[in-house]
């Protein structure tokens, strides 16, 4: 198994410190930025801005380092990402230009009736040298840069200063795509460059109401026909056709009373399965889940969130919530890089070449970027694209675990619709064997 090149740019050590205004005539005359909370909205090329708290230090003159070493954005970025920034530039395009943009404002971040609630305070542009990141790390900047204007009287106070540490470092990833639908029982394919090689295959199947009567299984919440969607599950097989990871619907997917829609106070829940040996399973990790109604302006989403089921520990360890569009689907990611602090240096207490101590570290041996599964929305054919981190894979049976979570992920999408609306005939009449 090869991996996939992938580099992440990180973003921390951000500070502000603002220089103090001359005292304003007359009362009522506002508050200086200097005194009122700040945020920053971070861009790396065409990606999606992140917007995150800037903390202020004060301004005396001083090179003094920043207050907080905390994480402030992580942009990842594939081999067709990098060869897009390190191409040549031309008339009609900006290639070869990978440039960090930053921009400042008062106030705290949100918006009211759709208008951004922050003050530009102004703007900071750092061009980043990419080519050779995804062989060893970087720091790309570090230290004080000027943003915003001077003023232009004796006296007048000197420009404000933005502080940040840039890191690139390689990510290598593991990449798995499959070749059809989760409930079409497809192929999945490793993906390397242009190459594709078969690696697993699913097989899905749905226990019938008679499966869940049979001595020894455990019993489902009834309900009324074709209220509830139950009994799924995906096994995922080597080629050699040995089960080496399962996806289970151990919770039922069913409408809140009085609703078309499963609801978070009653999540659907499947368990992920690793074989234990003997023909038996163990579960590793746990998914719920159910259906966000959407704001003003915005459509409902999929509402998930991920427990770990590590050895020894008598609890679920929660590892993500968060929520995909339903309409046009998204990414599930699990990307612990902003669970610790960056360093001075620019690399992040998780990452394996800082010296930090990981005896309390509670997610076992799960940091940086875990993996992610994008999946299309609902009513839309979707074959799930899958990337691993490398240093969360140390054999099949680990990429299989992830290939599963993936598969359940994207099932949950169409569980999750809406009764009012009929599922496809794969998953309205699936084949009613059990899996094991």
């Amino acid at each position: 198994m090869d991996p996939c090149p992938f580099v992440r740019v990180l973003v921390g050590n951000l500070a502000l410190r603002m220089p103090v205004a001359p005292p304003a005539a007359g009362a009522g005359a506002g508050v200086h930025p200097s005194t009122s909370p700040c945020y920053c909205k971070i861009r790396l090329g065409k990606m999606p801005a992140q917007s995150v708290p800037a903390p202020l230090v004060p301004f005396d003159g001083a090179e003094q380092a920043p207050a907080s070493g905390a994480l402030a954005a992580a942009f990842h970025l594939s081999k067709a990402d990098l060869e897009w920034f390190n191409g040549k530039p031309s008339l009609f395009s900006s290639r070869g230009e990978a440039t960090l943009k930053v921009a400042v404002y008062a106030g705290r971040k949100g918006s009211t009736c759709g208008v951004s609630s922050g003050r530009l305070l102004g703007r900071a542009t750092i061009p980043l040298d990419l080519k050779g990141a995804e062989a060893k790390p970087a720091v790309l900047h570090s230290g004080w840069i000027s943003f915003g204007k001077r003023g232009g009287g004796k006296g007048s106070p000197a420009a404000a200063e933005l502080s940040l540490t840039v890191r690139a470092e390689p990510d290598p990833r593991f990449v798995f795509e499959f070749d059809g639908e989760p409930e079409c029982s497809p192929q999945v394919l490793q993906v390397r460059g242009s190459m594709k090689q078969p690696m697993f295959t699913c097989k899905f199947g749905c226990r019938s109401n008679s499966d869940l009567r049979r001595p020894g299984m455990q019993p489902e919440r009834e309900g009324a026909s074709g209220k509830e969607r139950k009994g799924w599950s995906v096994t995922v097989h080597d080629l050699s056709g040995s089960p080496v990871a399962m996806a289970s619907m151990v919770t039922p997917f069913v409408p809140s009373p009085g609703t078309d829609r499963v609801s978070r106070s009653n999540p659907g829940a499947w368990l992920i399965l690793r074989p234990a040996g003997d023909g038996a399973w163990e579960p590793w990790a746990r998914l719920e889940c159910w259906r966000e109604r959407g704001g003003a302006g915005t459509s409902d989403s999929l509402g998930y969130h991920f427990d770990l089921l590590l050895p020894g520990v008598d609890h679920a360890v929660p590892l993500v919530e968060s929520s995909i569009p339903s309409s046009k689907g998204g990414k599930f990611a699990i990307d612990l890089t902003a669970a610790q602090p960056l360093s001075r240096g620019g690399t992040p207490g998780c990452s394996p070449r800082s010296s930090g101590d990981f005896s309390n570290w509670p997610l076992g041996n799960y940091r940086g970027f875990v993996m992610s599964a994008a999946v299309q929305g609902e009513a839309r054919c979707s074959k799930p694209t899958v990337e691993v981190g490398v240093a969360h894979i140390g054999c099949a049976e680990d990429a299989a675990a992830f290939v599963a979570l993936a598969a359940a992920v994207d099932l949950s999408m169409d569980a999750c619709r809406l009764f009012s609306h009929r599922l496809r005939k794969e998953l309205s009449h699936p084949q009613a064997d059990l899996l094991r």
